[in-house]
């Protein structure tokens, strides 16, 4: 599926991978059109080009003008939150959200819609141990509500598959990179900015360049097969490796206290209850607490072999961010 002369409309667009993505698809040669709430900030797509469309997934009237005369639809847009006060809202915008945009998507007659789920709902690998696009989800709702939200969306997915829409599902890892003005997946470069961090928990994760996310949105676009997912990752890191690279990038010692994971656990059942009872907003509540013991690795072999998929090292990841920071006023 060829990007010249194409129009397509991203929702989410002033966050961190949809604002990449603008940036992305327009060098690609789209036409884009950029959906956002009235009340989102725009600081992302600062000096990007674009046509602006005020909408909320919510909202079909603003979705149905939106997608009209568009070719490829990226649906981004998200409620990403651990906070249980969130949890009626994330399902309303992330699953419902999902439908809407579909309905409007085929309505429209749109020839292709690439969905961004996440690797959570492929559930949680064994202990050092790596998942791929055919794990089924394996936690319970209420362990990990967000990813349960992408678990229900992605079976919105296959229903509009079923009856004949044609939608590619992207799963990327934990993000970083450039334009992320809400600090999400740069928030421990900030903090190792700032501050010594001297500890490490002792699972690990998988992190990934937003550029090359965005490059595998469009690789799914145009390469994608229908009804299919893909996993956008980078390295599999331990907790100590990914804190490594960050230190040494920002000129800190590495970290030499290992928190252990039976600490982590323990601290999980009072960081909870004093988020529901004290209704508290603390840095860290007790599901984080609980998978930071745990790690969370996947496998990108398919998106290699059929999108082309690659990505970068992290430590190139980190200083990109790094970078963006000090030139946005987040550093001094």
């Amino acid at each position: 599926m060829r990007s010249v002369l194409m129009r397509c409309l991203i929702t989410g667009a002033s966050g961190l991978v949809g604002a990449n993505l603008v940036e992305a698809a327009t060098e690609r040669g789209y036409t884009v059109r950029a959906m956002h709430r009235k009340s989102s900030s725009l600081k992302a797509l600062q000096g990007l080009r674009y046509e602006s469309a005020l909408g909320d997934v919510t909202d079909m009237p603003s979705l149905e003008a939106a997608v009209k005369g568009i070719d490829i639809v990226f649906h981004v847009a998200a409620i990403a939150t651990y906070w249980k006060a969130d949890v009626q809202q994330m399902y309303h915008v992330n699953v419902e959200g999902t439908r809407n945009v579909l309905q409007a998507a085929r309505d429209a007659k749109a020839k292709r819609v690439v969905f961004t789920s996440s690797v959570s709902a492929l559930g949680q690998p064994g202990f050092g141990k790596a998942l791929d696009e055919s794990a089924a989800f394996n936690l319970k709702p209420e362990q990990f509500h967000y990813a349960y939200t992408k678990v229900l969306a992605e079976q919105v997915v296959q229903e509009f598959v079923n009856d004949g829409l044609d939608v590619v599902t992207v799963n990327p890892t934990i993000i970083m990179g450039p334009r992320d003005v809400n600090v999400i997946g740069g928030a421990m470069v900030l903090e190792a900015a700032r501050q010594h961090l001297f500890y490490y928990p002792p699972g690990g994760t998988n992190m990934v360049d937003v550029a090359d996310v965005c490059t595998g949105h469009l690789a799914a676009a145009e390469r994608g097969r229908t009804g299919e997912r893909y996993v956008l990752g980078g390295e599999n890191l331990w907790y100590k490796e990914l804190l490594n690279v960050v230190n040494d990038a920002m000129g800190r010692p590495r970290p030499w206290l290992k928190t252990p994971g039976g600490l982590l656990r323990a601290m999980a059942g009072p960081a909870d209850w004093a988020r529901d009872k004290l209704k508290l907003k603390l840095p860290i509540d007790g599901q984080q607490l609980r998978l930071s013991a745990e790690t969370f690795w996947f496998d990108s072999g398919k998106a290699r072999n059929e999108l082309g998929f690659t990505h970068r090292p992290f430590a190139e990841t980190v200083a990109r961010t790094h970078e963006w920071y000090k030139a946005n006023g987040y550093l001094k």
